[in-house]
């Protein structure tokens, strides 16, 4: 089983939801070879519950996973921390949906809760915990004190970080692993196709709930595929997506784009176009 530990389902977390986007993307991950993801969407996105009750509505479920098209999906969450950085949490829907709406709350920059606090709460719930690119500037992760670091499930090998700076991203997140003795396992943090497969996680054995994921996880018995091309696919990814984030914000159609839906696009920019003539006038 290929699994990416860390995924999105939408371009970015500011824009609405789009069925036909997410569906794509859950089309172009099998299309690169992953045969599950672990869903980790921003906890503050718009549309988070939409988003997970289009994915339910069109799956089937198996243990914790949802089976949407042949893509086995594992719910999860991506949380921000008062101290800086990113926690991932994997586990049933229901779990994730609940655990979004008590984040509520603290879903705005200066209220996010500490980590202790967060753990706290999730600790609640049938979930694992995971530090999200722990080594990325503006994240403070490896910062919190020994008792809290030790709370962490596992740590990510992210493929943004890792194309990036690969030396330096294996070196400090395997070492901090081996450390607290907690598993390493990769994830892209796409948002969009073109990051699908930049790194991948292999399990000799297919999983369908979070307890067997993780036990498998603690035993070693996976290992991490790091693909030749993941700097150019990361870098690629990144215009793609702002480009994709210019076009929303001109009020172009980025999807219908990506669809290759002509009669959509040429209407919007004879809409756009008109727009603009009325602005000037």
């Amino acid at each position: 089983m290929y699994i990416d530990f860390h995924t999105h389902g939408k371009l970015a977390k500011k824009l609405p939801f789009s069925e036909e986007y997410t569906h794509w993307l859950f089309s172009e991950a099998r299309q690169a070879g992953l045969d599950a993801l672990c869903l980790t969407e921003h906890f503050n996105t718009l549309g988070f519950d939409r988003l997970y009750r289009f994915i339910a509505k069109h799956s089937e479920r198996e243990g914790d996973t949802l089976i949407f098209d042949g893509l086995r999906i594992f719910p999860g969450m991506e949380t921000d921390i008062a101290e800086g950085g990113h926690i991932l949490s994997i586990g049933p829907m229901e779990a994730i949906l609940e655990l979004n709406r008590r984040l509520e709350p603290h879903k705005e920059k200066g209220h996010f809760l500490p980590f202790q606090e967060l753990r706290d709460l999730f600790d609640q719930y049938p979930v694992i915990v995971g530090g999200a690119h722990p080594f990325r500037e503006g994240g403070h992760i490896p910062e919190l004190p020994e008792e809290q670091l030790a709370r962490f499930d596992f740590f990510d090998l992210n493929g943004k970080d890792v194309a990036e700076h690969r030396m330096r991203t294996e070196r400090l997140t395997y070492h901090l692993g081996e450390s607290l003795h907690k598993p390493v396992v990769g994830g892209s943090d796409t948002h969009q196709a073109v990051q699908y497969g930049c790194i991948r996680t292999r399990f000799e054995k297919t999983c369908t709930t979070v307890p067997e994921l993780y036990e498998e996880m603690q035993s070693g018995n996976y290992e991490i595929a790091i693909s030749d091309q993941a700097a150019v696919q990361v870098k690629t990814a990144n215009l793609l997506k702002r480009a994709l984030k210019e076009i929303h914000a001109l009020g172009g159609d980025y999807v219908a784009l990506l669809m290759g839906k002509e009669s959509e696009i040429s209407g919007n920019a004879l809409n756009f176009k008109e727009r603009k003539r009325r602005n000037a006038s």
